[in-house]
């Protein structure tokens, strides 16, 4: 009873021992004593797991079993978790490998990319002449700009005009009533007439009270008077003059013509209406429009070129551009500048006169004005989609034979829309004109249209021998 069995694993057992494994499991006091089950049954024994915890009140052999077993499996446990452990990190090594072997070609592939050669369009420089430019905005004037006023107080009777007419100067343009004016003048005329007669027979007087005089017939206090008389009537006559010419300019205000040669506005009264002097109502407008000047602001620092083309006598052209300056509209000469630089802008106004046959250019209109101020001869010009600017630097990219291109600085001495005529660079370089997003210094490019041109030649030697194949394969033998 006071004896302890020793439990052995389930490897340990052996056959003779299978029967007593059987037995229903034996349980120990608190006393020392061992107790059997209350059932009487066998059932088989097992092993405790891991996870299981021993109840209270178990055997000590049972916990002493558990902690064996855990012993015995504990190697088992450490190969797996290294096992593990070695395929996790062999994971992570190809994963980071494949990803370093994919940038390193992509890389490759982003440098081949960039190694491969531009397509450019290139020209050539050379010698020529081009012209310096100053362009400005400007507005076309006219040289005279006529608005008319009744003068007089009267009803229109007429109009001569229509919307819009190109008028000679002194054609018709409106009549006012000129009854009132006349009547007063045939008035004042008369009173002319009357004074005028009043001085001839004052004259008469004096012709005969000289001659008294002189046979000493008459006092001198009587010629004396007949002097003054006769002066009395000049005074009255020069009145009656300036009267009368007054009335005749009254009745010119009646019928109204045209100052200057031009074109006329729109109508602004009709027949019947009745005007006053003063009034500040306008009868009609008239615009001069040949010749016509554009006005135009240069820049103060370009003046002293300017001046000194001027002072040298030569003439200098102003061309006249649409609002988007791509339409020529005409070509003038530059007639005057102002006498002050505007301090606001820090411009200066100039004056061009153009002979507007063609009336292309209209009152008020805007234009781009470009004047020529000076000709280069004998410069070096380059496309100006050639010439680059890398901040206050100009360059180019000259093309070398090896099929590279390098950058060349530049100095622009005039530029324009198609040419720019530059400095540091000889005639006959070949420059690049396209594709500069892709260049370099150094950077290899492939000239636009040699390549297809290449493959043009190499399709067409390819076409022939395939022809000369055909006809081979084609001819009759000699054997038939």
């Amino acid at each position: 009873m006071g004896r302890s069995q020793k439990r052995v694993g389930p490897d340990e057992v052996g056959p003779a021992h299978s029967a007593e494994l059987r037995k229903p499991p034996r349980s120990e006091g608190h006393n020392g004593h061992t107790v059997a089950d209350d059932k009487k049954t066998a059932t088989p024994v097992r092993s405790l797991t891991r996870h299981e915890k021993t109840p209270a009140g178990a055997p000590p052999h049972n916990e002493k079993y558990r902690r064996n077993g855990k012993r015995r499996g504990r190697p088992w446990l450490w190969a797996a978790g290294a096992a593990s452990a070695a395929l996790l990190i062999f994971l992570v090594y190809r994963s980071v490998y494949k990803d370093s072997a994919a940038e390193k070609q992509g890389g490759a592939a982003a440098k081949g990319k960039q190694e491969e050669a531009a397509a450019i369009t290139v020209d050539q420089s050379k010698t020529g002449d081009t012209n310096i430019y100053d362009d400005a905005l400007g507005t076309v004037t006219p040289l005279a700009t006529i608005t008319l006023y009744s003068q007089i107080t009267g009803q229109v009777t007429a109009v001569h005009y229509h919307e819009g007419q190109m008028v000679n100067k002194d054609d018709p343009l409106i009549d006012i009533d000129p009854r009132p004016y006349q009547s007063t003048l045939t008035q004042a005329q008369g009173n002319l007439e009357h004074d005028q007669s009043l001085l001839d027979e004052a004259r008469m007087d004096l012709k005969r009270y000289q001659d008294a005089w002189a046979k000493n017939a008459i006092p001198r206090q009587t010629l004396e008077d007949q002097e003054k008389i006769v002066a009395q009537d000049q005074g009255s006559v020069k009145a009656d003059q300036g009267t009368v010419a007054y009335d005749q300019v009254q009745l010119s205000y009646c019928h109204i013509v045209s100052p200057i040669t031009g074109r006329v506005g729109l109508r602004l009264v009709d027949p019947g209406n009745t005007v006053f002097a003063g009034s500040g109502s306008t009868l009609v407008v008239i615009t001069q429009l040949q010749p016509i000047t554009v006005v135009f602001n240069v820049s103060e620092d370009d003046l002293p070129q300017v001046q000194a083309q001027l002072t040298g006598g030569r003439s200098l052209s102003v061309d006249a551009f649409d609002r988007s300056a791509e339409k020529k509209l005409a070509t003038g000469k530059l007639t005057s500048l102002d006498n002050e630089v505007d301090t606001t802008t820090g411009t200066i106004k100039f004056r061009a006169e153009f002979p507007n046959r063609d009336e292309a250019l209209f009152p008020n209109q805007f234009v781009n004005a470009r004047l020529l101020v000076n000709t280069l001869h004998n410069v070096v010009l380059v496309p100006s989609a050639a010439v680059q600017q890398n901040g206050t630097n100009a360059f180019v990219y000259v093309v070398n034979p090896d099929g590279t291109v390098g950058v060349q600085q530049v100095t622009v001495a005039a530029t324009s829309d198609q040419e720019s005529a530059v400095q540091g660079l000889s005639t006959g370089v070949t420059v690049a004109t396209s594709g500069f997003d892709r260049l370099e210094n150094g950077a290899h490019v492939t000239v636009r249209g040699q390549a297809g041109k290449q493959s043009t030649t190499q399709n067409k030697a390819a076409q022939n021998k395939q022809q000369k194949k055909q006809t081979k394969n084609t001819k009759p033998s000699s054997g038939g």
